[in-house]
């Protein structure tokens, strides 16, 4: 198992050593992991005025998967758009082919008491947001800032997709509904949106292929409304990159923390990019404060997805459980009674369990 390691920004070098440690004691159990680290975001800019070098995409391309920490911080602000640290990451998706962002929200029994909803309404909680990840707005062009005839400045973007990354994308989400719940809910803003009127369109069309499946269509804002009033209401969510992008956020506020929220970006082979669902933090960067727990999940979700190893993804999730049963608690997630620990003693808790 070769592994592009990509610390990034902020506390992504914290959270992804503890993902390390991980890596580590499996293959001291006998699993065959090569690991090699890389620079992305504005540790790439850093390194080589590029927040994506080309030895870093190179890397990424050789290897079987990818762990990836966050991007950003304050002093990366004021670059030209091409140089800042998120460039990185949209071009690294790019670059790979990674069109399917499984962002799973499920809410451990150990925490249904730091969500800031209602227990009752988090209990059990379970979703997988599957979000299309190379097109859309983010990438739609022409887009840039222009001055019109009146003098006026203007910013603008184009949304758009294509009929096949549309279909893709759809595949995927029936796909994981059919190891599910077999219930799957589009989400667009088809009554405003021309390219959410297509989108709706073709996922009724591939929708015909898996008749076991239950789906339904919602317009987005109904759904941000409806993760609030009712989430247990949805097994898979599939939409758009900015719309899933939005929506995981919230999502991931119903289990307590975003700093439970692994996520996978998968090309057609398998082949993975895994991060934790939040940014850089660099507020709390190198105060041994972050949560660690959605960057080693994300190993887990590596496990499953890319390496075909249920076995040890269960294991890895196993050993999180274990500690969350243990009351070990960083800081987003504290709660009275439990005991609070840093990024590393984290670490080092999820890596005993094993």
């Amino acid at each position: 198992m070769k592994i592009a390691v990509l610390p990034g920004d902020g506390i992504g070098p914290e959270i992804v050593a503890q993902a390390v440690k991980v890596l580590e004691a499996l293959r001291s159990d006998g699993l065959k992991i090569e690991m090699e680290h890389a620079h992305i975001g504005g540790a790439g800019y850093d390194a080589a005025k590029d927040p994506l070098p080309e030895a870093t995409l190179k890397l990424s391309k050789e290897s079987d998967a990818v762990l990836l920490g966050a991007v950003g911080g304050y002093q990366y602000d004021n670059l030209p758009r091409p140089m800042r640290p998120e460039q990185g990451l949209l071009r690294i998706r790019k670059g790979l082919g990674l069109f399917a962002n499984l962002r799973p929200a499920m809410v451990y029994p150990e925490l249904v008491n730091a969500s800031t909803l209602r227990s009752d309404i988090v209990s059990g909680l379970d979703i997988m947001i599957l979000r299309e990840l190379t097109g859309d707005i983010y990438f739609g062009q022409p887009r840039g800032i222009r001055t019109l005839d009146n003098g006026e400045r203007q910013g603008f973007d184009t949304m758009h997709y294509s009929e096949s990354e549309i279909r893709r994308v759809a595949h995927v989400g029936f796909q994981i509904a059919m190891k599910r719940n077999k219930k799957l809910c589009s989400v667009d803003k088809a009554n405003v949106l021309d390219t959410s009127m297509f989108w709706r369109e073709i996922v009724t069309e591939v929708a015909k292929e898996y008749p076991q499946v239950e789906t339904s269509h919602m317009y987005v804002d109904n759904a941000a409304m409806q993760l609030v009033r009712a989430p247990k209401q949805f097994d898979v969510i599939l939409t758009g990159n900015i719309f899933g992008d939005i929506l995981s956020d919230e999502a991931s506020m119903l289990t307590g923390s975003i700093g439970m929220l692994p996520s996978a970006s998968l090309d057609s082979n398998n082949k993975g990019l895994y991060e934790p669902c939040h940014g850089s933090a660099p507020d709390i960067a190198g105060k041994d404060m972050a949560n660690p727990l959605a960057t080693i999940l994300s190993v887990a979700m590596m496990m499953q997805y890319t390496f075909a190893r249920p076995d040890l993804s269960q294991r890895i999730e196993g050993a999180v459980r274990k500690v969350l049963q243990q009351g070990l608690r960083t800081g987003d997630i504290y709660e009275d009674g439990k005991q609070k620990v840093g990024c590393a003693a984290m670490g080092d808790a999820v890596v005993a369990s094993l």
